[in-house]
């Protein structure tokens, strides 16, 4: 059985949220949210946990999180800089927003060497989500691309919030659950029986069971390779863009589809995600999380 990882990027800087959303506490015993997936995690059967995140909340992070977390299951740090980019390649002036998902994964070459899942700091995925994730992992569908990829795929209604609109990888999967297609798209909100949403300027109409991509993605160690490789070409094609530009992990597995370079497995995901998206969220979660307390989906405290 193959070790695998799970991937936390944490280096966000939670602007919309008003500080760094990922270290506020949200459980009944003053947890946050990564201690509910990586205590997810671990019952799921990782064996490793990676935290992506920047240099100057390390102290912080290792105080609210990380020293815990790491007397329960073997973890590591990475840190995303705006600076660490390909030889040639300076950060453009007056840029103050980070590269994106893709360059923070970047981060964790040398550092990973079997398959990982990747997840964000701020998302409750549920439980289901890692079993079926590992599950594949461990035991991929015969595939006859170069990468062997997998996804949980979350039901759009499971994923919305009632304090503004969010956006989400929309993603088209056909009766074999092979991933088609995946876009950003902007300004979901929920309107009655369905979503509303805006993607290259024109509103749409989503259903609510649409599949959607949370940045919940099983990859191979292989795909470091591939980041690195199309990150500089990201880099010389961004003229005109040069300050919000994003290296996004959605369109560079959209890209490896249509080349006809991977595969990528959905894995339909019933749980319902919450998260901190705005400051008003986080009484939605606490809520939330001290009714699965009672239901018996989590001890009171986590980690004793």
């Amino acid at each position: 059985m193959e070790k695998t990882t799970l991937v936390i990027m944490a280096a966000g800087l939670g602007s919309r949220f008003g500080g760094v959303k990922q270290l506020e506490p949200v459980g009944p015993s003053g947890e946050i949210i990564m201690d509910y997936s990586v205590y997810d995690a671990i019952a799921a059967g990782f064996q490793k946990v990676v935290f992506i995140i920047r240099k100057d909340i390390e102290e912080d992070f290792k105080e609210v999180i990380g020293n815990h977390i790491a007397k329960k299951i073997e973890t590591e740090y990475v840190f995303q800089e705006m600076s660490d980019l390909p030889e040639g390649f300076s950060v453009p002036e007056g840029r103050e927003k980070p590269w994106g998902t893709g360059q923070a994964v970047l981060c964790c070459k040398g550092v990973i060497d079997g398959p990982f899942v990747v997840i964000n700091a701020d998302d409750y995925y549920g439980k289901e989500a890692f079993v079926k994730v590992n599950a594949y992992l461990q035991n991929p569908e015969p595939c006859d691309k170069k990468y062997n990829f997998c996804m949980a795929g979350f039901r759009l209604g499971n994923t919305l919030s009632d304090n503004g609109t969010v956006t989400r990888g929309v993603c088209e999967v056909n009766e074999s659950h092979v991933l088609q297609d995946v876009q950003e798209t902007f300004e979901i909100t929920q309107s009655g029986d369905h979503a509303k949403a805006v993607r290259n300027g024109k509103e749409l109409t989503l259903s609510l069971e649409q599949p959607v991509s949370m940045n919940m993605w099983g990859f191979t160690a292989d795909f470091i390779n591939e980041l690195d490789m199309r990150f500089a070409q990201f880099l010389a094609g961004i003229k005109g863009n040069e300050q919000k530009a994003e290296y996004l992990l959605p369109g560079i597995v959209d890209d490896l589809i249509k080349e006809g370079s991977a595969q990528v497995t959905v894995l339909d995901t019933p749980d319902k995600w919450f998260g901190v998206t705005y400051q008003e969220d986080k009484d939605v979660v606490k809520a939330a999380l001290r009714k699965l307390v009672e239901q018996g989906v989590y001890p009171e405290k986590l980690f004793d």
